[in-house]
């Protein structure tokens, strides 16, 4: 009998989100987390996203489908909320790296490059999951063999209205 990889899943929720709803579909997150446990029997899915209190209760849903949520300081700046979360993300991706074997990147971002090549290198890259092909980094055709686009996934991952 084999034995089971244990997977673990790093999201960057705002490369997710806008990925997404710029492909012209809005995801749902509990479909989502079923999703990543069917498919790639992932154990554990760490959400990185700002922290804005009045989002609580999106906090809460999120926790209740089963995601960790790594929380990122949120600025202001100009009207605008700031809450870049790539630095949690390796930091977290490193942290938990004695507790998987292997790892899933949701993001198409290019700033996850040295993250996904140390992670290849030490055979733990499992996927890439990239929110829309069209808004992905260059730097990730590297490591074409790992990834994966959810574009197609409106039927089976989209917010029913």
């Amino acid at each position: 009998m084999h034995e089971r990889k244990i997977i673990y899943v790093f999201i960057d929720s705002q490369n997710l989100n806008l990925g997404i709803q710029d492909a012209g579909w809005r995801l749902d997150f509990g479909r989502f987390r079923v999703y990543l446990k069917d498919k790639y029997f992932a154990e554990t899915a760490f959400l990185f996203i700002g922290y804005i209190a009045a989002h609580q209760k999106l906090y809460n849903f999120l926790q209740q489908c089963g995601y960790t949520l790594v929380f990122k300081p949120t600025l202001e700046l100009g009207g605008v909320v700031k809450g870049n979360v790539d630095a949690e993300l390796v930091l977290h991706t490193m942290i938990e790296y004695p507790n998987y074997d292997k790892a899933i990147i949701v993001s198409g971002d290019g700033d996850f490059y040295c993250l996904a090549e140390y992670l290849l290198k030490q055979n733990k890259l499992e996927k890439i999951l990239i929110p829309n092909k069209r808004k992905r980094s260059q730097l990730l055709m590297q490591f074409k063999e790992h990834l994966e686009y959810m574009n197609n996934l409106k039927e089976k991952l989209g917010r029913k209205l």
